[in-house]
């Protein structure tokens, strides 16, 4: 009777051993010291290279966009370099998501979204490919960021702030310009030391 009483109850342990271990990857969690925040891996825009967020940014105060080529919003690309040019040296990063979502204004290829990126606004920090940041089909990676903000992008260039630690320390509207004072107020609260 105690083996049996024994052995279920290792059963159970292992259970949730397995369980745990099964959320803990589907989190993103899945490297040692990795922000659930950033275990995510994307292709370079209009690349077959794959970056994995973690590696690449952990331990950078990281700005996320959702862009799109044909938005009103699109002049924002002229500020968010400049932004990225400006605080780059001292661990700011831009990533750049092209997202069709929002009425149709990123209908191009990755190879178009690239090109038009680089030669109308000479944008040089990072894009990745084309995601869904829409609450209605967002990427795991959106919907983890717009859990831990409380919101999704309701149209193209938000912004979302995360930490050198990996935390979510802002969530910034469309019509938030990359220069705004609020946005430039939280990126120099928390450039990493």
């Amino acid at each position: 009777m105690k083996l049996s009483t024994d052995l279920k109850i290792v059963q159970v342990i292992a259970v949730i051993v397995l369980a745990f271990t099964a959320l803990h990857a589907y989190a993103g969690d899945t490297r040692s010291g990795c922000s659930t925040l950033l275990n995510y891996e994307f292709k370079k825009l209009g690349q077959d290279v794959r970056v994995n967020l973690c590696d690449a940014y952990q331990g950078k105060l990281i700005l996320v966009v959702n862009t799109a080529s044909k938005c009103a919003y699109t002049p924002q690309y002229d500020g968010l370099e400049s932004t990225y040019e400006t605080y780059k040296d001292r661990g700011l990063v831009v990533l750049g998501f092209p997202s069709n979502d929002f009425a149709g204004q990123e209908p191009g290829t990755e190879k178009q979204i690239s090109t038009f990126c680089r030669l109308t606004y000479g944008v040089k920090f990072p894009m990745f490919e084309k995601v869904h940041a829409a609450q209605q089909k967002a990427s795991l990676f959106y919907q983890a960021l717009a859990e831990r903000a409380g919101e999704y992008p309701g149209w193209n260039f938000h912004k979302y702030l995360i930490a050198p630690n990996g935390q979510l320390v802002g969530s910034f509207k469309s019509h938030v310009r990359p220069d705004s004072a609020r946005l430039v107020t939280a990126i120099e609260a928390n450039l990493p030391e």
